[in-house]
């Protein structure tokens, strides 16, 4: 049997327990993006520790080409550097277009466009978080909600390779 203030105890140390999870994750050495199954990945040493739902640019499948085609790059990018002001709760941008893209944009003589983020959601929603992220709705960003984007923060660094696959 229990002492009575057993529960309130347990309960105090796994608020504790999760409310430090952001600044107790390891830092990622790799972030994998799958954009088939809506999910980020933080890597460590070859092996995923934490996954994110979503969601894309409002055209998802395929690579983005040109400036206003709605979709989210795919390939090997470095997230760059790290922005707390923008129209959105925190950002991480993400090093498109690479030489590569800029070739392809060049020979179809359009723009590759550019600033591609991770970030969480817009500082001024007009939907519920719960609601903004069951659909693709970035312009070829990739988001996810507040509260997943404070761990992401806390576990990359500039310099992190992030791998986005169709």
């Amino acid at each position: 049997m229990h002492k009575p203030g057993f529960a309130i105890v347990v309960m105090m140390l796994l608020l504790s327990a999760t409310s430090g999870l952001a600044s107790s994750l390891p830092k990622a050495d790799l972030v994998l993006v799958s954009k088939s199954e809506s999910k980020l990945y933080l890597v460590k040493g070859g092996r995923w520790y934490r996954k994110y739902h979503v969601a894309l640019g409002k055209n998802p499948v395929g690579h983005k080409l040109e400036v206003g085609d709605r979709r989210t790059p795919e390939g090997s990018y470095v997230l760059d550097y790290k922005r707390q002001n923008s129209a959105f709760y925190k950002a991480i941008h993400i090093s498109y277009p690479n030489d590569t893209d800029r070739l392809m944009a060049e020979s179809r003589g359009v723009d590759p466009g550019g600033q591609i983020m991770i970030h969480g959601q817009p500082n001024n929603p007009v939907w519920p978080e719960s609601k903004l992220q069951q659909f693709n709705w970035t312009e070829g960003c990739i988001a996810v909600r507040n509260k997943e984007m404070d761990e992401i923060w806390m576990a990359v660094e500039p310099g992190t390779p992030i791998e986005i696959i169709p």
